[in-house]
């Protein structure tokens, strides 16, 4: 018996050798190595691009020199053994017509592969061979080198031994993304918070800090690396809407401590939006932690409570996992409320259904669009622009003779969807920007000739996505007629301000507008009732800013960013309650709304 045991124990040990001598060449034929480019060590010129995370679960870079190529960005790369790998870049042509100026090499160790990237005219992202490539085990210097400084995009590289295409499907790419980032673990834990803030715009900043300031341990939680959203130096939209007209005097003392002053619009100057004081604000507050670059992808539930959500790093996609007591929306597109399952509208209501006699005949998906502004500034010498044949074409007949924009400078209304087709819409706008700037260029030498681009947004400010319904939705007739509901909170102060394709913009443009026009309609200031910032259906999710619960024709008064901000502000009082009497955000209202009132009036 035991003669028989040791035979076939040596007859298992020749096996396992025979199978490992059989598959070790296969095993060495399946190496895979899999680089996200916005993990880049060194970015150099190129910028990270989380617009699209929602449709591409990821972030990317992009090479946003307006016109001038830009540095390098630079890796280091460990491959595991010495040999041969085949290239595969993960990117696509972002003006394919016929084929886009976003060209670039992925350069190794000071090498440039063959293949230029970034011009098939296939204006889907997928994988593109890059052909084979031979290095060294351990450490291989990786670059991608931009050609043309015309907004060229690399997701990601993978290089493989073996016969290996990485697939574009976005479930199967998610999963592979995950198993060879080794993202599979269980993220590391930030909370608990008694709040958890997602959004780091106005409205989110002001909600953090109000509540931090009545003690609450909050977590502010913000997926770019600057604070303010639109009024930041990424997208620079000038702060709206009054605070000196309200009700309670106490709001809006936050959103002062946040205004930077009056910038305007689109200005060259990126310190007039203060953004270092922004975030030397939040940091100060001792009950307040501040998470930037963390896009929020995951919500867990239990029945209608959320219970965590798990963001990832845009450059390193760490993973960190935050649970909280509450959350306030503040992501303008109502992300963790749509995630969460929350009642929410998106486009606009009919007459029929809500009585406004500015509403649509028919509801739609009809949303006011996403702005990219732009500026440039005089030079001592004559610089040159090159011609555009991939961006829009612009004519004697019609252009737009200016030197930088204002806010008509927008896409969306319908034709693009603002969360799925944000990309396309950012890039919509920059087709627009550099056409028109090539024209004047080119055809107005004399007025334009010592002017160059200082300046073009390539995060998208955007007005209208999604709106989460809450137990009140403000309507026209609420803002018009100055309802004063006993939970009547924030006072509002902007007009109804619609925006619709500007008519002669859409003659030369149709189906392609990307220049505004509105009609304001003047309101006295009204107070936005506290029942419009927590969701009917999450037992524990506020909102503040753009997403808050109205009608699109209400939307187009509430949405400006003081006011916002002080949604954000009356959040923080109200969350303070809620934790006080370990209640809902609905509860605040029904049992204990005297209590916030005289808050918001002390």
């Amino acid at each position: 018996m035991n003669m028989n045991k040791r035979f076939i124990q040596l007859k298992n040990s020749w096996l396992t050798i025979l199978l490992l001598c059989i598959c070790t060449p296969w095993l060495q034929a399946q190496q895979r190595v899999f680089v996200e480019t916005e993990s880049f060590t060194e970015k150099g010129g190129w910028v990270i691009d989380q617009q699209s995370f929602p449709v591409m679960g990821s972030s990317y870079l992009m090479a946003h020199g307006m016109g001038r190529p830009v540095k390098d960005a630079v890796t280091t790369v460990n491959f595991p053994e010495k040999g041969t790998y085949h290239l595969w870049v993960r990117t696509k042509d972002w003006a394919p017509f016929p084929k886009g100026p976003g060209k670039f090499q992925v350069v190794v160790n000071d090498a440039p592969v063959k293949t230029v990237f970034g011009e098939s005219g296939n204006d889907k992202w997928k994988w593109y061979d890059g052909g084979e490539i031979t290095v060294a085990a351990g450490a291989t210097k990786i670059a991608l080198r931009d050609l043309t400084g015309f907004n060229g995009r690399c997701d990601a590289l993978m290089f493989t031994t073996g016969k290996f295409t990485p697939p574009d499907d976005a479930a199967a790419l998610s999963a592979l993304r995950r198993n060879l980032l080794h993202l599979t673990a269980a993220p590391k834990e930030a909370g608990p918070f008694d709040l958890v803030v997602v959004g780091g715009g106005i409205a989110g900043t002001c909600a953090a800090i109000s509540a931090s300031r009545m003690g609450l341990k909050v977590a502010l939680i913000q997926d770019r690396p600057v604070l303010g959203g639109n009024n930041s130096s990424e997208i620079r939209v000038h702060l709206m809407g009054d605070i000196d007209k309200n009700y309670y005097p106490k709001l809006g003392r936050i959103v002062r401590e946040m205004d930077n002053g009056d910038p305007g619009n689109g200005n060259p100057d990126a310190k007039e939006y203060g953004d270092a004081r922004k975030i030397a604000i939040v940091k100060a507050e001792k009950n307040l932690t501040l998470f930037l670059n963390t896009y929020v992808f995951k919500v867990e539930k239990e029945k209608d409570h959320i219970v965590a959500v798990t963001g990832r790093d845009i450059a390193s996609n760490q993973e960190t996992r935050f649970t909280g007591t509450y959350f306030s929306d503040c992501t303008g597109d109502g992300t963790i409320g749509y995630l969460a399952g929350a009642a929410f509208r998106m486009g606009r209501e009919s007459k029929e259904e809500t009585g406004e006699s500015l509403a649509a005949e028919k509801p739609d998906s009809f949303t006011l669009g996403t702005s990219n502004l732009w500026a440039s500034l005089p030079t001592d010498s004559v610089t040159a622009f090159p011609a555009t044949p991939w961006a829009l074409q612009f004519s004697d007949e019609y252009h737009i003779d200016a030197s930088k924009a204002d806010w008509e400078w927008e896409t969306g209304f319908g034709n693009f969807n603002t969360i799925t087709e944000a990309e396309q819409i950012r890039d919509h706008n920059l087709r627009a920007i550099y056409g028109n700037w090539s024209y004047l260029k080119n055809s107005k030498p004399e007025k334009y000739g010592k002017q160059q681009l200082a300046w073009v947004a390539y995060i998208g400010g955007k007005r209208e996505s999604r709106r989460i319904i809450g137990d009140h939705v403000l309507t026209q007739m609420d803002i018009q007629e100055g309802k004063m509901y006993p939970d009547g909170a924030v006072t509002a102060t902007w007009t109804i301000d619609l925006h619709f394709p500007d008519p002669v913009n859409k003659k030369y443009f149709e189906g392609q507008e990307f220049f505004a026009g509105t009609k304001h309609i003047r309101v006295a200031p009204y107070t936005i009732p506290y029942r419009c910032l927590y969701s009917k259906n999450i037992s524990n999710l506020f909102m503040a800013g753009r997403n808050i619960s109205t009608t699109h024709v209400a939307f187009g008064s509430t949405r400006v960013m003081r006011t916002c901000g002080m949604m954000g502000e009356v959040v923080g009082f109200a969350a303070y309650v809620a934790n006080k009497y370990h209640g809902s955000p609905r509860s605040v209202y029904t049992d204990h709304l005297p209590e916030l009132m005289d808050l918001l009036k002390n």
